[in-house]
């Protein structure tokens, strides 16, 4: 017979305070092998956010970098690919002053950049055979109307320093990559108004005697299709990550043609917000560790690119990315709904998995935790949305019978980002007390495929509110919370579906708007060259369609507004 008290939804005591949410937790990310040694970037919110590159050689963590190095890139403003390792080298990106620094052994680090110019550098590849880097490069000046991207050559000697760039006359830049006997870059490029998971271009050049390229020509991509993560394998043939059959498959070219190495509705690839982010790594000629998300779980195994065999890896892990690989061993970041993300080891031979580190020490009993369940529910237009359910849990409190929970909807950024099923404190935070949330991917979200992101294009502020009131709806119906408790929040572009919901719709009782857009007028003329287009496909060409961005900003209809919200925003945010 259960001893727990019984109490009223939203009124249970919970061990999850706010304390715990904001203690002892770092960022985990950029996972790289190097000669059998493992190494990732740690975001130490102690140090003031700094990030560090630390290399585990055995048992035991080493940061590489020290105080004076911040490893963090402002390239497309996100960052990423901010660091290199080869041999006893670290190349790093210094986030105070944007240089590319060069580190030996235990020596202090050599800038290989100038000084006094705004150039920014992200997602380097080695060119050893000719003594540099090849990198994306982005350059600012005030007698620039916005930053020029292009790809760069960076000499690896600081004697001899030198810049020479490669190839230019495309808006964005990413993943140069060399072949394995330096004679090929292969690169990814895109124009305005294209976001990376629009319309990209794959592309491939010979590299001179003299280090130019010859030959570029595009060989993937274009319109309708996105192209991630080009890599080549270690017997010198390029594959990549496409999306042109509807989801991001994986790709070999040969010649002139581009074949699949495996088709399934499932992505393998992610929205590039950032640099060298990575699904795949070569374990052999012919065996590509991957992950894959289907449902919105990630999940890993072994391909054979020759027979196109796919072989899931059993694991306890639900969310996986930063994957990297060599003969022995695979490394990833991974977490689910019960374990904070962390660095784990899978010996390929054993099938033993190793935690290398994680992002947070906090541990919770079973008893308080709520585990998203993935749900299925109908929205506009005879469509299918997806979300996450977290039911109220706790081992201490049960509800009075017949009462349903309320329920708070979460609506994620991007607007084209994806909520996963990870450990979220936060949402045990609501589930512990008797509050049950519902995070949804709304309509143009990633990991459902191109078509389910297009569904958003033109019509951002509707979709995707339609699909966080329906989902609530949803909820309702079914019996599992309660019609009359409803909230939603958001943050940067879930804020403005947050606010959109709230001034538009008559469904929830209350709101929390987190940096939240509400003029998307505002946001289109004052952001950065990364996003400057963005709402092109979302919303319609600026200043064309300037009266429709009037229309779908919650800033000019608050008189429909009939809920108690509350707002949080930075003082340094002039764009939210």
């Amino acid at each position: 017979m259960s001893n727990r008290e019984i109490r009223p939804y939203g009124a249970w005591k919970s061990p999850v305070t706010t304390d715990l949410i904001v203690s002892g937790s770092i960022g985990l990310g950029e996972i790289q092998l190097h000669a059998g040694e493992i190494y990732w970037l740690e975001m130490r919110p102690e140090e003031k956010g700094r990030y560090v590159v630390v290399r585990c050689s055995g048992k035991t963590p080493q940061d590489l970098t020290g105080t004076d190095i911040n490893a963090r890139t402002r390239v497309h403003e996100y960052g990423g690919g901010s660091y290199l390792v080869h041999g006893d080298s670290l190349f790093v990106t210094h986030f105070k002053d944007q240089r590319l620094y060069c580190q030996q052994g235990r020596s202090g680090p050599v800038p290989l950049t100038p000084d006094g110019i705004d150039y920014r550098f992200a997602d380097f590849v080695i060119d050893a055979h000719r003594s540099r880097l090849v990198s994306v490069m982005e350059q600012h000046a005030p007698e620039f109307e916005e930053a020029k991207n292009c790809l760069a050559a960076i000499s690896t000697d600081p004697e001899n320093p030198s810049l020479h760039i490669l190839a230019e006359g495309y808006d964005f830049y990413s993943s140069p990559r060399l072949s394995p006997d330096g004679t090929q870059l292969c690169w990814v490029c895109w124009k305005h108004p294209n976001m990376p998971w629009d319309d990209t271009e794959l592309w491939l050049a010979d590299i001179g005697e003299n280090g130019d390229l010859h030959n570029a020509r595009r060989v993937a991509g274009g319109e309708n299709e996105s192209i991630f993560q080009p890599e080549w394998s270690p017997a010198g043939e390029l594959f990549f990550v496409s999306d042109r059959n509807n989801w991001w498959n994986l790709y070999r070219l040969q010649g002139n043609e581009c074949i699949c190495v495996h088709e399934r509705e499932a992505e393998f690839g992610v929205a590039q917000w950032s640099f060298r982010e990575s699904t795949y790594a070569f374990r052999n000629d012919t065996e590509i560790i991957c992950t894959w998300s289907e449902h919105g779980m990630s999940r890993l195994g072994v391909l054979d690119s020759n027979s196109g065999t796919l072989d899931t890896i059993d694991l306890d892990y639900t969310d996986i990315e930063s994957v990297q690989a060599d003969q022995q061993q695979a490394v990833f970041l991974a977490g689910s709904p019960q374990r904070f993300p962390e660095i784990v080891r899978l010996d390929l031979a054993t099938g033993k998995t190793e935690v290398l580190k994680q992002s947070s020490a906090i541990t919770l009993e079973d008893g308080y935790l709520s585990p998203g369940e993935p749900i299925e529910f109908p929205t506009e237009d005879r469509q299918t949305a997806h979300a996450f359910y977290y039911p109220p849990v706790n081992a201490d409190f049960a509800a009075p019978a017949n009462e349903r929970p309320p329920m708070l909807v979460c609506s994620h950024g991007g607007p084209t980002g994806m909520s996963r099923n990870g450990l979220k404190l936060v949402f045990q935070y609501f589930t512990s007390r008797g509050i049950a949330i519902l995070d949804v991917n709304y309509g143009g979200s990633s990991g459902y495929g191109r078509n389910y992101r297009q569904r958003l294009n033109g019509r951002w502020g509707i979709v995707d509110v339609d699909d966080c009131v329906n989902g609530a709806l949803f909820m309702v119906e079914q019996g599992r919370v309660d019609g009359e408790r409803l909230a939603i929040r958001g943050g940067s572009a879930g804020g403005f579906t947050t606010l959109a919901a709230l001034v538009f719709r008559d469904v929830f009782k209350a709101g929390a708007s987190r940096y939240g857009v509400s003029d998307l007028e505002a946001l289109t003329r004052d952001t950065h060259k990364f996003e400057s287009r963005y709402l092109d496909n979302l919303i319609g060409p600026y200043p064309d369609e300037a009266q429709l961005y009037r229309q779908r900003s919650p800033i000019h209809a608050v008189e429909g507004l009939s809920c108690p919200v509350i707002f949080f925003q930075g003082m340094e945010d002039k764009i939210v």
